[in-house]
């Protein structure tokens, strides 16, 4: 079965620019002051996972030094700190930290945000080579990096706990993320309506057994109407 393309998805939830994140680690605290004026679809679609509890116990998964420390893959949510490590290393068949995804991607916007501009506690959102392919996961810059401003979306800056920021390591935890400043019955509205998602291997199955039995009897009807037909002509 060849590569399932995701739903591109436009969040339900409009930022009204006064949003801020406290993101709860197990090496503590971190605050956030998002972007979600200049980059609304990415603010909006990170509000929304972390007001469904997407982001809870989620391990940090990547690390470079002085680039980023890397967090939001839902395949680390059932392993521990060390199965995180040790499947990042290649230890562990059939585990591959970083591949996970929300089931849907989301638009780029670094190219019409003027604060799109990588710097020590920067909040970025990661995404594939091809375009518009980001979906969960998300980074902290630990440094100054403009070679990646024209690359990836900034929607966020650190306020507090930048020496928390540069403490976390592969296997860290997201222990939970509170908002601040969001309109609460416009979120918790948003967080109700469904999201799009590709089928599953089963779904697509079911789907074209469906079809193959629509097509018999479509066909099995066709040929009796046939018959039908030549019938009456023999008889008139």
């Amino acid at each position: 079965m060849g590569r399932v393309e995701l739903s591109i998805y436009m969040p339900n939830y409009m930022p009204n620019g006064s949003e801020e994140v406290a993101i709860d680690t197990t090496r503590g605290s971190v605050r956030v002051r998002l972007f979600g004026k200049e980059c609304p679809v990415t603010v909006g679609n990170f509000l929304e996972l972390a007001a469904k509890g997407f982001y809870d116990n989620l391990k940090f998964h990547a690390y470079r030094e002085g680039s980023a420390v890397m967090g939001g893959c839902p395949v680390t949510r059932a392993m521990g700190p060390a199965q995180v490590l040790a499947a990042t290393q290649g230890l562990i068949r059939g585990m591959h930290p970083g591949t996970g995804d929300a089931r849907y991607t989301i638009v780029d916007e670094w190219a019409a945000n003027p604060k799109n501009v990588h710097k020590l506690g920067s909040l970025c959102f990661a995404h594939k080579q091809a375009p518009n392919s980001g979906s969960s996961q998300f980074y902290f810059s630990l440094g100054e990096q403009p070679q990646f401003d024209d690359q990836y979306t900034v929607f966020g800056e650190t306020v507090e706990g930048l020496d928390v920021v540069q403490s976390l390591r592969v296997g860290d935890a997201i222990t939970g993320i509170r908002i601040e400043g969001a309109d609460e019955e416009r979120l918790s509205w948003a967080i109700s309506q469904e999201t799009p998602h590709p089928e599953t291997a089963r779904e697509t199955m079911e789907r074209l057994e469906r079809q193959k039995v629509t097509r018999e009897a479509e066909n099995e009807a066709a040929e009796k109407t046939a018959a039908a037909t030549e019938g009456d002509g023999i008889i008139a």
